[in-house]
């Protein structure tokens, strides 16, 4: 990744170490793709994430889910509440995208498991989304099944943040927002794991934004026109870990990201669909049962205070990376969305 991110402006998010690639692609076996749609009043797209690299759908992972804030239309969390794993990769997209982007996703899982709906039961979709109809014409209905396969085909371990894939029309803190992730090294006793952060970002308001502690939106906003608008966006928060967990504590690990949200200046507003899907790698559960019992193993829950640290700091930096990484986009009724980028280069104000 090439893009310029939050910490090469001299911002260190937190106290614990990041991975290699300071991404969700730090978890191994986790990679991520976009599909950019960009052409007028069309700025949407799809982001794929693949937990790992064998087939899902015959090697599970345990999964769970949260609900910050439920104004949403998440698809697949509630077969994953209920028995805690995941067997598809994870869509990303536009709100009224959700429909063609589940029908791909269930193709592209039709064709790498013909017992599906045959010898087997059937397959639960994972998809999330964000309303992005501020810079896009959702109403157009432009993603289509091709978009998703593109995503999902295209996933790699390196990819690129801001205005692409999923993120092409989000805006955030009244700034142009998308894609942005970060991920946190947690180091116990019995070895050292990751923990990776994806968001879609697409809430807040200028003056609420909190940089490293700072409040730098209430500085820039005296120079931005209508940057004040109501919050009634939304955040996907996806966490990975190879952090060896049982749903229960996934869950309660993932229900953190909410402090990174807030580190940021999130207040969780009524109209904001604010969903959690989280994943670990460290165990895989067949989908047929070829032995008698499984043997998973857990952390002590002693351990858990590290990776709650983690996943706030990976949330915090992921949202700032979604804000900095973002280029400037004209959309829907030529509406444009400044970037932090060019409002900090205009406007030079201290983020130290």
């Amino acid at each position: 990744m090439s893009q310029l991110r939050i910490r090469d402006f001299g911002i260190d998010i937190g106290t614990l170490s990041t991975g290699k690639r300071n991404a969700i692609t730090d978890v191994e076996g986790v990679r991520v793709g976009h599909c950019t749609l960009s052409k007028g009043s069309t700025q949407t797209g799809v982001t794929a994430i693949l937990p790992h690299e064998g087939n899902i759908f015959k090697e599970k992972l345990i999964a769970s889910s949260h609900i910050i804030n439920g104004f949403g239309k998440t698809m697949g969390t509630v077969q994953m509440s209920e028995l805690g794993t995941l067997e598809t990769p994870i869509l990303l997209t536009n709100t009224l995208g959700i429909g063609t982007a589940s029908e791909a996703m269930i193709e592209y899982m039709l064709e790498h498991n013909p017992e599906i709906g045959r010898s087997t039961g059937s397959v639960n979709p994972v998809v999330g989304e964000c309303n992005d109809m501020l810079l896009n014409d959702i109403r157009a209905l432009s993603i289509e099944k091709r978009h998703a396969r593109q995503a999902l085909e295209e996933a790699t371990s390196e990819f690129s943040e801001g205005s692409v894939g999923a993120g092409r029309g989000m805006v955030c803190y009244s700034l142009k927002g998308g894609i942005g992730s970060s991920s946190r090294l947690v180091e116990l006793s019995h070895g050292t794991y990751t923990i990776g952060v994806l968001v879609l970002s697409n809430f807040g308001r200028l003056s609420d934004l909190i940089v490293n502690g700072k409040p730098v939106g209430e500085q820039l906003r005296r120079h931005v026109t209508a940057s004040n608008a109501a919050d009634k966006g939304s955040v996907m928060v996806i966490v990975a870990t190879d952090l060896p967990v049982s749903e229960r504590q996934l869950n309660r690990i993932i229900k953190r990201s909410v402090t990174g949200l807030s580190r940021t200046g999130s207040f969780i507003t009524t109209g904001s669909g604010d969903v959690v899907i989280g994943f670990s790698t460290a165990a895989k559960i067949p989908h047929q049962a070829d032995t008698p019992l499984l043997s998973i193993q857990t952390i002590h829950e002693e351990d858990i205070d590290e990776a709650f640290r983690a996943v706030s700091e990976a949330t915090e930096e992921a949202v700032l990376n979604s804000l900095i990484t973002a280029d400037s986009v004209t959309g829907r009724d030529d509406k444009e969305a400044h970037t932090l980028r060019s409002l900090l280069e205009k406007y030079p104000v201290s983020l130290l």
